[in-house]
């Protein structure tokens, strides 16, 4: 087994130098998933040549060490799935849990947390650039090595991930790797099948007048998902089904289009990216917008979004009524009915939606009208 572990680490450091390739495209290349190969670098010795990156395995006390994390100061948080990355470079403020759902609500670091679907959690040394290369061990702190923590689900998939800044404090992050590290450092971990996804009931079997009746009587966003499993509908699925004075369906390449024209106008918008166990949020504007490839990015100093424009199956705009009247959204799904990301005009409880994003959106949906004539 440990003859295994070794050939994976040596694997990912030659792709590493090679190609630059990222954990994420590695494992695949590996036919492993990503936690998998951050535990194949648990236990070994930080003096190991071979080997550019050091993995210490952490206790799962998932919301003690979340709400640890101020205490580092500005670092990057990462939350992405298969589709979209969203980062963000902020303080962990107002952290707190409940259960096994947690939030933190420090303003540029805005995140919902949902620990039962963490199972996995390193700190992550990596040498990086030039250092990669040197004779001598080097030094935590150094600007030629990157630290993080990284969180995996049963499956091994990421969760989340927070990145060391050159303003971060090295020091505290040090001291919060020693005070949550696991007694035994384990090299390797058993993963779990991934969870099946929710099957779609037939259309027909759908109390439909009922499902529409108690949408148009939303009265809270966050009342959506409560709809959903008392209807037993997915999420497209409830996209199909409701009143069309609520949803439209858009072209795919409407998040391009809306995301330039935010940045153009200065509307500030919100921007939802997630997975089972995180969603992360963006409020504020958007400036840079810049379309390489497939990948359509926010590049902004304290927000990047990497979106993968070609896995966009659907797009939806959607309208939900709420106390302060309706709230419009941009809906994007993959092939696979996950959901991808989600734009909103950016709001408060008790504040109406913008006038300026609801524009925004009216003039995406006259260019679809535009198009389908």
């Amino acid at each position: 087994m440990s003859d295994q572990y070794q050939a994976i680490r040596e694997q990912f450091t030659a792709l590493r130098h090679e190609k630059k390739a990222r954990h994420r495209d590695i494992a695949e290349t590996l036919n492993i998933s990503e936690g998998e190969l951050i535990a194949a670098h648990v236990g070994v010795s930080p003096t190991e040549r071979a080997c550019i990156l050091h993995a210490t395995g952490l206790r799962a006390e998932w919301s003690s060490i979340i709400e640890s994390l101020e205490a580092l100061g500005e670092v990057m948080a990462l939350t992405r799935n298969i589709s979209c990355v969203h980062e963000k470079t902020g303080v962990y403020q107002k952290a707190s849990h409940s259960n096994h759902m947690g939030l933190v609500l420090g303003g540029d670091i805005d995140l919902r947390i949902f620990y039962q679907h963490w199972a996995h959690g390193y700190a992550v040394r990596e040498i990086t650039g030039e250092a990669a290369q040197a004779t001598e061990p080097v030094q935590a702190g150094q600007p030629t090595q990157q630290l993080s923590l990284q969180f995996f689900d049963a499956s091994g998939l990421a969760i989340h991930k927070v990145f060391i800044k050159p303003q971060s404090d090295v020091n505290a992050y040090e001291a919060l790797v020693a005070r949550f590290a696991s007694t035994e450092q384990i090299t390797g971990i058993q993963t779990s099948a991934a969870p099946e996804k929710l099957l779609e009931l037939a259309d027909a079997t759908i109390d439909v007048a009922g499902f529409r009746q108690a949408w148009s009587s939303l009265r809270d966003t966050h009342d959506f998902f409560g709809l959903l499993r008392k209807f037993a509908v997915t999420r497209t699925q409830a996209l199909r089904l409701a009143e069309p004075q609520f949803v439209q369906k858009v072209e795919v390449s409407s998040c391009q289009e809306l995301l330039q024209a935010a940045a153009t106008e200065g509307v500030p918008i919100m921007v939802f990216t997630g997975n089972a166990g995180m969603i992360q949020i963006h409020s504020g504007p958007v400036h840079k917008i810049a379309v390489m490839g497939p990948w359509v990015n926010v590049l902004d100093p304290r927000f990047n979004l990497h979106l993968r424009e070609d896995h966009i199956a659907s797009a939806w705009v959607v309208k939900k009524p709420t106390t302060d009247g309706l709230v419009t959204s941009l809906e994007l799904f993959d092939a696979d009915g996950e959901t991808i990301a989600m734009f909103f005009g950016e709001r408060k409880p008790g504040k109406p939606e913008l006038c300026e994003w609801r524009a925004l959106i009216d003039q995406l949906l006259q260019e679809t009208e535009s198009c389908a004539a």
